[in-house]
């Protein structure tokens, strides 16, 4: 019996993160013929230039259940829906093949490599940081993911494995989002809603900032330690990551990078300044994105005398590597389109909004993260959940005796941390790294427990603080 338990655990294999995105797509089109379906009504807010919930409006309303060829369908228009997301990791990652393929990219690591024996492993922290900074101020996200795979390369280069490069970008940014200090796509958004001026309780921000980045940090680099002392160790063991060079440390710091490399890397560099410029100053976003990648691309190919035929067929060469990322970002928002075609989101947001209610008042604010964490599972867009959630969590906070500036705080860690955990967010992130989603799970469930832990301590001060 013991020989037969043990043989089936060896033959155990996970499904792949398609299978399981699509198992619980199917259990959430079954939920849409068990659920209620309900809608609550929404009017134009001129103010905030926003499709806002009406408070009290909710109503129950025929079923719209999803069937078999509904869930087809949704495949179909998440694809649809997203694809601006899709093409832009393509052309993302065309730009990064493209210095590769010239010799630019490993030539420079090299080249920084050796100029910074002893200290590589501020490389990640310092990074992190910024990103953090980045995303918690201006609200970066999306816009890192072209620098994904260039992090991953960098990891490996340095002795650690690609999840510690691909974590690095995600974390960092992600965190930052998450324990947002200005973000105007949450915190701004929120605050606007709960008709709340922005610097209240940014001291207070500030310091959920430091804490959960400073988290995050510590929480990768103590992994990133121990694959370099112990390769063995690595959550990402036996995977074939396309971009990696399959060279050791000496090998890469004796490549050569020529004057044409370090102009290729300069135009990099350039479109990163770019890449930040334009998103704060010209609130660019996915589609100017894309453009500025298309032109460092381009470029980059014709400074190392690549013909336009030769960059076309490298750029071709490129999509191989990153279809699974693009196709798992639809496979994702499927979950979404399903529940909305089913009209239960706002039915389950109604529920959980009377849950809160029916909480005791010492309780209620940690009730609030949970269920906005919940939420997020159905609404992955920031704008969109505080547009969908705070009409409601705003004048709730008013009924049970809560400060408003807490419903605010509630609405921005649920919104954010979650991200790194629900399918329907991190599907895309395993798909932007080529790493199976359990994988993932497996690194980021112990951080996203102490991250929860985190949550509800603050919340539970803030709701002291803010009277």
């Amino acid at each position: 019996m013991a020989e037969n338990i043990e043989q089936n655990k060896k033959t155990f294999k996970m499904p792949h993160t398609f299978v399981l995105l699509i198992g619980l797509l199917i259990i959430v089109a079954i939920l849409t013929w068990i659920i209620p379906a309900g809608e609550f009504t929404r009017e134009r807010n001129e103010v905030l230039k926003r499709t806002l919930v009406v408070p009290g409006s909710f109503k129950y309303i025929d079923k719209t259940p999803v069937g078999p060829w509904g869930v087809v369908l949704s495949l179909v228009k998440a694809m649809q829906a997203v694809s601006d997301i899709i093409f832009f990791i393509f052309f993302a990652y065309g730009s990064i093949y493209m210095l590769i393929k010239t010799g630019a990219f490993y030539g420079g690591l090299g080249k920084l490599m050796k100029s910074m024996h002893g200290s590589e492993s501020v490389i990640f922290p310092v990074f992190m940081l910024l990103f953090g900074i980045c995303g918690s101020t201006f609200g970066m996200y999306e816009e890192t993911y072209g620098l994904i795979p260039a992090f991953m390369g960098i990891s490996v280069a340095l002795g650690y494995d690609a999840l510690v490069g691909g974590a690095a970008v995600i974390l960092g940014t992600a965190t930052g989002f998450a324990a947002a200090t200005l973000n105007p796509f949450t915190i701004g958004v929120a605050a606007g809603i709960a008709e709340l001026p922005l610097k209240n309780g940014l001291f207070f921000r500030i310091i959920c900032f430091i804490v959960f980045e400073g988290t995050a940090i510590l929480y990768l680099m103590r992994y990133a330690k121990k694959v370099r002392e112990n390769p063995d160790s690595s959550l990402v063991k036996g995977l074939d990551f396309k971009f990696s060079a399959g060279m050791t440390r000496e090998q890469m710091e004796e490549l050569p990078f020529t004057g044409r490399h370090k102009l290729t890397m300069l135009t990099f560099l350039l479109c990163v300044v770019m890449l930040i410029v334009g998103v704060i100053k010209w609130e660019w976003y996915i589609n100017e994105l894309s453009g500025l990648f298309i032109i460092t691309m381009i470029v980059a190919g014709l400074i190392n005398g690549f013909s336009f035929s030769k960059i076309a067929s490298t750029f071709v060469e490129s999509i191989s590597d990153v279809v699974f990322g693009g196709l798992a970002v639809g496979v994702a928002r499927s979950l979404t389109i399903v529940m909305t075609d089913g009209h239960i989101i706002d039915t389950i947001i109604n529920a959980v909004a009377n849950l809160i209610a029916s909480l005791p008042k010492a309780i209620s604010s940690i009730g609030m993260v949970i269920v906005q964490n919940f939420i997020n599972f159905f609404i992955p867009s920031g704008s969109g959940q505080a547009a969908a959630s705070m009409p409601i969590m705003a004048p709730l906070a008013d009924t049970i005796g809560m400060s408003r500036e807490v419903a605010v705080l509630a609405f921005q860690f649920g919104d954010g941390f979650s991200n790194m955990f629900w399918p329907t967010c991190c599907g895309t992130l395993c798909g932007l790294m080529n790493l199976p989603i359990d994988r993932w799970y497996k690194f980021i469930t112990p951080l996203f427990a102490i991250m929860c832990i985190y949550q509800f301590i603050f919340i539970s001060i803030a709701s002291y603080v803010f009277t």
